[in-house]
């Protein structure tokens, strides 16, 4: 069942911990609409001051700290926030290897993110598979 609240498109809020341009510029490519988070927020913001803000702005969270569901603070912003949350399976990838996953990744996203009722944490490992976590 789709979530009621979903909007037509999608707008992707790329985590500082995925570096710089590259993952925001592959996904731009790759026809996203995305968000850097130096864009929106400051750069030495703590995670629940931007999960409330993705939040608030329905952004899908895109990152490679899976801990969110783990530290409990974080966990229940994300929860009370209604977060929808793509994270890396592995942290030791390249910058172009994170980049080529997530464009790679992007229509299964789309579809993860309209169809799970918030809020989700989903994983994706290295070869495109998708693990819900949390």
């Amino acid at each position: 069942m789709p979530h009621k609240a979903a909007p037509k498109e999608l707008i992707f809020f790329v985590d500082r911990s995925l570096g710089g341009k590259l993952v925001v510029e592959a996904l731009r490519a790759a026809g996203a609409q995305v968000i850097a988070h130096d864009d929106a927020m400051p750069q030495d913001s703590e995670d629940v001051e931007w999960l409330a803000e993705a939040g608030r702005h329905n952004w899908v969270v895109l990152t490679k700290d899976s801990a969110i569901r783990r530290n409990q603070h974080e966990k229940k912003m994300f929860r009370d926030a209604r977060v929808r949350v793509f994270a890396l399976a592995r942290k030791d990838l390249s910058g172009p290897e994170m980049a080529d996953l997530f464009a790679n990744a992007l229509a299964g996203m789309r579809k993860r993110a309209i169809t799970t009722e918030p809020p989700f944490v989903f994983s994706i490992s290295r070869n495109g598979d998708f693990k819900r976590l949390d």
